[in-house]
């Protein structure tokens, strides 16, 4: 697939940790977008397994192979970051219908504080629409394998915050 044009997009989240899923979205992006900013947003509502900086480091490790995909922290709303980072496009990726009424809120209000930046749906694979970051901290707080769901360093890392 060919990218679309120079277009500069943004995929934002906590990424704590970075999964599979997560993955998926930003590797079939990457093959969409000439350039792809993951931008690593900070909710004081949050509890974090993993420091901004331990998150930036795992994402980075797991994106090595895409060249046009780069890792950032950021503190304020996404459309902020959007606008530094010069992308036209959010990126949001869906898992079920249940994520569909929340990201249409999000979309909305992000349209009414920039309407020159497009929020773009990608739906992850099949195999993924369960994943969430909850859902492999709560299979590793009871020792339960997470090798299938996230990448091999990030296991190991989770694996390491529950010693």
């Amino acid at each position: 697939m060919k990218h679309v044009g120079n277009q500069i997009a943004v995929y934002s989240g906590s990424f704590d940790p970075i999964t599979n899923g997560h993955l998926d979205i930003i590797e079939r992006t990457a093959k969409i977008f000439g350039e792809v900013h993951i931008v690593i947003l900070h909710n004081p509502k949050k509890t974090y397994l993993f420091s901004r900086e331990e998150r930036e480091a795992l994402i980075s490790k797991a994106v090595t192979h895409l060249s046009n995909v780069t890792v950032s922290n950021y503190d304020g709303l996404v459309v902020h970051a959007a606008r530094m980072k010069q992308a036209s496009v959010i990126i949001r990726g869906l898992r079920a219908i249940t994520d569909f009424e929340y990201e249409m809120q999000m979309a909305s209000a992000n349209k009414m504080l920039d309407s020159e930046i497009e929020t773009f749906f990608l739906m992850t694979s099949n195999e993924y629409s369960f994943l969430s970051s909850t859902v492999v901290k709560e299979i590793a707080t009871f020792k339960g394998d997470i090798s299938k769901i996230v990448p091999k360093h990030v296991k190991e890392a989770v694996e390491a915050k529950y010693e």
